[in-house]
C-alpha cells in the first residue's frame, strides 16, 4: 500500500496492513513535525508534490525493497498539505520473519525516500519566513516555482 493523503495518517491502520501470519517483525517508522530545526522555532511544515511522478517513484521504491530483502508486506503513506507540529508527515510498515530485516528495509526505505521522491517540504516558520527545501536536491528551491 503507498498512499499520498491530505488526511492525518492512521498508523494504527498501517501496522494492520501490514500484519502476516509470517512475520515475526513489524517495524513502524513515523516522521513528525518538530518544533525546532537548529536554532529556528518551526509553525508548521507544507507538502507539495507532483502525485503521479510521486506515486511512480515511491512504487520503484518498494520494488526495490522487495529485491533486496524478503519482507512479507509494506505499507507507506505521504502527507501532503499542511501538517502542524507534532503530526506525522510521513509513516512506513514494514513487516518481516525477522527483525533486523524489517529494520534494514524500513531505514533503507525513508532514506531513499527523502533523496529521490519528488515531494517538496516549505517550511514555516514562526517568524514569518519560510523555506522550501528536499533534501535530496542541491538547491533548496520548488520546482514548480522557480521562474528561471
Amino acid at each position: 500500500m503507498i498512499d499520498l493523503t491530505h488526511e492525518p495518517i492512521d498508523t494504527a491502520q498501517l501496522l494492520a496492513r501490514v500484519g502476516d501470519r509470517r512475520a515475526g517483525a513489524i517495524v513502524l517508522f513515523v516522521g513528525v513535525t518538530r518544533e525546532f530545526t537548529d536554532d529556528r522555532q518551526t509553525a508548521h511544515l507544507e507538502y507539495e508534490c507532483y502525485p503521479e511522478m510521486a506515486q511512480t517513484k515511491l512504487e520503484e521504491l518498494v520494488s526495490q525493497v522487495r529485491e533486496r530483502w524478503e519482507v512479507c508486506d509494506i505499507a507507506l503513506v505521504h502527507r501532503l498539505g499542511r501538517v502542524d507540529l507534532g503530526e506525522a508527515s510521513v509513516a512506513i510498515a514494514v513487516s518481516s520473519a525477522h527483525r533486523k530485516t524489517a529494520f534494514e528495509a524500513g531505514q533503507w526505505l525513508i532514506d531513499r525516500l527523502k533523496e529521490q521522491v519528488p515531494i517538496w517540504k516549505c517550511e514555516n516558520w514562526a517568524d514569518g519566513r519560510q523555506e522550501w527545501v528536499h533534501p535530496g536536491l542541491e538547491s533548496p528551491s520548488h520546482p514548480a516555482r522557480d521562474e528561471s
